[in-house]
């Protein structure tokens, strides 16, 4: 029996939509038919690509393209990640020719090369994330100051930094954060088949990344008493809540994905009540956002306890973080 057959249920398994018997996404809700199948072929793609068997590789790629619609971005996305695989395994004797020499260094061979072919730094950060931080800090810079424009930058890069490790932790393919002066900063990934949770999981890490910054920030000003710190901490904290909003250019329009109905509701009555607690009016705009996504045509069949909790642990944080700024005002006169 085929993967491709097992996979067909007669309905979609997120939103229960009739499936066509040879569909291969869900026409009402977009999810992907063969999502699980994708899944085990993707991360079996890069366990052999990790391992320099590029022709298996390209062949797992391959067989996940029948799965997709071949007009989606995802099987775009594969194509030429097959091409380029199939490139690499033709040259790949060339290369190994061309680098013989540096067989002779013993255990250093591997660093000779990175370093011969200039990718040692590249591979850790690339030149289009160098260039958006530079131009990124230099923007806070002019407008707050060497301390705060550096520190506000600082803080966003951890947010994006949080999605970057969360989808590389995953095994998926993602490039480094890219910033916008002036409007924030987006990790780009390529989220081949991934579930819905997956996708919640990845969103709420940046809001996660930022909040643990910000606590940092806090604690070094309870230690120093700088009120540079907490007006950091409570900055970051408060943008992140913004964040958390759930719609779909921010990170709270991709976490509240894997909530039912009933857990958005759920979401919306909690974004209310913190609100109340720490006084703080930007939890309505959560609120009102869960409110409506709750009656979306994107509600999965299955609920996501972990998701619900994890977004709402990360929604109390902020809040609580946001409110120790106040104390800080008049001493900072």
């Amino acid at each position: 029996m085929s993967s491709v057959s097992s996979d067909l249920k007669g309905e979609c398994s997120n939103c229960a939509g009739a499936l066509a018997s040879n569909a291969l996404e869900c026409s009402r809700c977009h999810q992907l038919v063969h999502q699980t199948t994708l899944e085990q072929l993707a991360a079996s793609a890069r366990l052999h690509e990790e391992g320099r068997k590029l022709i298996e590789a390209r062949d797992l790629w391959l067989r996940a393209l029948e799965l997709l619609p071949p007009e989606s971005a995802q099987a775009r996305w594969v194509r030429d990640n097959a091409q380029r695989l199939n490139g690499l395994a033709t040259n790949a004797a060339t290369v190994d020719a061309r680098h013989a020499w540096a067989k002779k260094l013993g255990p250093f061979a591997p660093l000779a090369i990175l370093l011969a072919k200039g990718k040692f730094f590249l591979s850790l950060f690339k030149l289009k994330f160098l260039l958006s931080l530079g131009t990124f800090v230099a923007f806070y810079w002019a407008l707050y100051g060497v301390k705060f424009g550096i520190g506000f930058a600082v803080l966003i890069l951890v947010h994006e930094m949080g999605h970057f490790v969360a989808i590389k932790r995953r095994g998926l393919p993602a490039d480094m954060p890219v910033f916008l002066p002036g409007l924030g900063a987006y990790v780009r990934w390529a989220a081949l088949g991934v579930s819905a949770q997956t996708r919640t999981f990845v969103s709420l890490a940046g809001p996660m990344a930022g909040c643990i910054g910000a606590a940092v920030c806090a604690l070094v000003w309870m230690r120093s008493g700088d009120a540079l710190w907490i007006g950091l901490a409570s900055l970051s904290a408060l943008l992140n809540i913004l964040n958390l909003i759930p719609v779909w250019v921010l990170d709270g329009g991709q976490a509240i994905g894997a909530l039912s109905k009933a857990e958005r509701i759920v979401l919306s009555a909690a974004a209310v009540l913190l609100a109340a607690i720490f006084g703080q009016p930007a939890f309505l705009l959560v609120a009102a956002g869960a409110g409506y996504r709750a009656f979306s045509r994107d509600i999965p069949s299955a609920p996501s306890y972990a998701a619900t909790t994890y977004y709402v642990v990360v929604l109390a944080a902020l809040g609580y973080l946001v409110t120790l700024a106040p104390a800080v005002l008049p001493a900072a006169k």
